[in-house]
């Protein structure tokens, strides 16, 4: 049997998709063959896992020929899939997976795909808007229509040797202690605008958690964050914040920093489900998001959000000018929560 899974297109819902891959393989185990047809990135949020026993790119905005739709059409008409599990909501997954003949194509119906979905399912509504449901939970139910029967929402993520020699080297470079401990900032998102906490505010708490705590810092960052990581370094003023704008980047560097880190305080942004996935105590600071949309069930995760009328707006860029639900997060607020993780952490290193 041949199952061929769309994945998603965001680094984040990749990872909270990993339930609904280990559900299929525990469900079908090595009597089916799981195809990933995947954005050429996603391999890297998935190395080292063995769920799947096949990936096939595509990418619709690469300049490569060879990642086109129809390159894609005529691969899985070579694959013959049984069945096509769409986790994105997209027209055009649907129309892939029913060009390529996949003869079962289970997906939300969404976007005008139902005519070309087998076997249809219908997202959850309250007063004709679609409700907050985790993404986890939402790609557990694709899984369940195919037979599947979960037995944990847990985020599950690997790292590959290579990418833990590349996080020792930068352990061993910025000189962190290893009695100290870590905590590693992700200030970034691709969403837009409206998420991102200032650059300001990051800078101060580094300096404060390096200072009164005595930890290290390390800012993460994708290709075009480089800047905005180094801003955050100099503004704290310490030698013990630091961070990877200057290093070779990747995914898998970055799995591999999160999963030895005492700590993570991030945006809502992908590099988030890194921390659920490697059980890392998580602070998330939620502006314009609905918490509902990207809960990953961490247990030791918290969320800090504003009260305000405007939020969750949802919306990229600040739809009022002023961008209050970030802006009035403060410094010490987050940094309330920072010190008992700190010193949970410090206790369960005695002990």
């Amino acid at each position: 049997m041949k199952i061929g899974i769309f994945l998603p297109n965001w680094v984040g819902d990749v990872v909270m998709a990993t339930p609904a891959l280990r559900a299929l393989r525990e469900h079908f185990g090595s009597g089916a063959r799981l195809i990933g047809i995947m954005r050429p990135y996603v391999a890297d949020v998935l190395a080292g896992t063995s769920w799947l026993d096949e990936h096939v790119f595509y990418d619709p905005l690469s300049f490569h020929q060879r990642l086109g739709g129809w390159p894609l059409v005529r691969r899985l008409r070579v694959l013959r899939l049984d069945t096509a599990i769409l986790l994105p909501n997209s027209l055009r997954t649907a129309w892939l997976a029913w060009a390529g003949g996949a003869r079962e194509r289970i997906g939300y119906i969404r976007g005008g795909r139902g005519p070309l979905l087998t076997r249809k399912l219908a997202p959850t509504k309250i007063d004709g808007r679609f409700a907050p449901t985790s993404a986890v939970d939402y790609f557990l139910e694709l899984v369940c229509a195919a037979g599947c029967t979960p037995n944990s929402r847990r985020l599950e993520l690997a790292t590959l040797a290579a990418d833990d020699r590349a996080a020792d080297g930068v352990w061993a470079k910025f000189r962190f202690r290893s009695d100290r401990g870590v905590v590693v900032l992700n200030t970034g998102g691709a969403f837009g605008a409206a998420k991102l906490w200032p650059t300001g505010y990051f800078a101060a708490l580094a300096r404060r958690i390096a200072v009164e705590d005595r930890c290290g810092v390390l800012v993460i960052c994708g290709p075009n964050e480089r800047e905005l990581a180094r801003e955050i370094v100099k503004g704290a003023r310490h030698p013990q914040v630091q961070s990877l704008a200057d290093e070779r980047l990747g995914v898998g560097l970055s799995k591999a920093c999160v999963r030895r880190a005492s700590l993570m305080v991030t945006t809502d942004s992908g590099p988030r489900h890194f921390a659920a996935a490697f059980d890392v105590p998580c602070i998330t600071l939620f502006g314009p998001t609905h918490v509902g949309w990207s809960e990953n069930y961490n247990p030791r995760a918290i969320h800090l959000q504003l009260e305000l009328d405007c939020v969750p707006c949802q919306k990229r860029i600040c739809p009022l000018g002023h961008h209050r639900c970030m802006r009035d997060l403060s410094i010490d607020q987050v940094y309330t929560a920072v010190k008992p993780q700190l010193e949970f952490q410090t206790h369960e290193q005695a002990a």
